[in-house]
């Protein structure tokens, strides 16, 4: 998983703010440039970066301070905030940008962000920036009507691949990430999700890396002392902890579900060992229990399922996959494993 320890600029200051509010910006380093380069010297390879004011003004308020930080650091730097056009985004990636984010443009200007995505593929993000569920837009001052995965899967399917998600109750309150809420995206949409608000401390980077996320965005916790940025990084690049799952066996089974339709296709048992192959490869590997190994689904077939989510149950002993299936499930031919009727009873309430 990936750090990215981030600062916000208001007025040309690095500043956060609680939920969102920019009454309550406060100052929390002195100089931009010297805070980006002590978190390269601490192992960051990112930056996320926000113009608060540009946010507010649709506008590139504080463009020169980014640019400075992408020139004068070996730092890839992502920035968000004010990007309503095409121009924006073509001086911000022509300028040692490595990539922005869009935010408002995603809610009001799905055009833009098409033509943005179309143009630079997966050098665009989208930030998806939510209260009670609800997308945010303006600087998190306009709530619209669009629930938040539903703006995930619409972006997913113009081909973004990196979504950042806050959910702004939690931004600046070090009271820890929405994991639910995550979760729920993650689920969502294949694209590489990038956890953002209310990291408190390094049990969140475990929490975050064992849910699988591409990355996180730490702020308020770097300059409170709560979170030392070498320590997270050297968790996150830690793989994750898959023992929970097999606590109780060995072996679990894993219900195969086609992500597009619902329909199941099969059930198949995972070890931890296959579990990680699976989780690291993005194709499923299974337990054969009656050969004794490792089983890749495909290998000999062709018939591949790829990868969509990885879900496990309230008991953390089952284990729900979307793939997208190649060809059929079933070593029959059928598609799905479940074509055999048990019963032609009529079963009435």
């Amino acid at each position: 998983m990936i750090i990215f320890p981030a600062i916000d600029i208001k007025d040309g200051n690095c500043v956060r703010l609680v939920k969102g509010d920019y009454s309550t910006a406060h100052k929390v380093a002195e100089n931009p440039l010297q805070t980006a380069r002590s978190f390269e010297a601490a192992g960051a390879k990112w930056i996320h970066m926000v113009d608060l004011d540009g946010a507010k003004d649709a506008a590139l308020v504080n463009k020169d301070i980014f640019i400075s930080v992408a020139r004068e650091t070996g730092l890839n730097v992502e920035v968000g905030g004010g990007i309503r056009s095409m121009e924006a985004v073509d001086y911000y990636l022509s300028n040692g940008i490595s990539r922005v984010i869009l935010g408002s443009a995603a809610v009001k200007n799905p055009d833009f962000t098409r033509e943005a995505v179309a143009k630079y593929g997966d050098r665009i993000a989208i930030g998806i920036d939510a209260k009670n569920g609800m997308v945010a837009a303006e600087g998190w001052l306009d709530t619209s009507n669009v629930y938040f995965t539903d703006l995930a899967v619409e972006m997913e399917k113009i081909g973004v691949k990196t979504i950042i998600f806050t959910d702004i109750s939690r931004d600046g309150t070090l009271t820890g990430p929405n994991l639910q809420q995550l979760a729920e995206i993650n689920s969502a949409v294949s694209c590489d999700i990038v956890a953002s608000g209310g990291i408190s401390g390094i049990g969140d980077i475990i929490a975050l890396r064992d849910s699988g996320l591409y990355g996180a965005i730490a702020g308020k916790a770097l300059y409170t002392g709560d979170l030392n940025l070498a320590n997270a990084i050297a968790e996150a690049d830690k793989p994750r902890d898959l023992s929970r799952y097999f606590a109780k066996s060995e072996l679990i089974p894993a219900i195969i579900q086609e992500a597009s339709t619902g329909e199941v296709l099969m059930l198949a048992y995972m070890n931890e060992e296959s579990l990680r192959l699976t989780l690291e490869t993005g194709r499923t590997w299974f337990w054969s229990r009656s050969r004794g190994e490792l089983w890749n689904k495909g290998a000999t077939s062709g018939h591949y399922q790829k990868i969509v989510s990885v879900s496990g149950d309230c008991d953390d002993d089952t284990l729900l996959i979307r793939v997208e299936q190649t060809g059929a499930a079933c070593h029959t031919g059928n598609h799905s494993c479940f074509f055999q009727p048990v019963s032609f009873r009529k079963f009435k309430e």
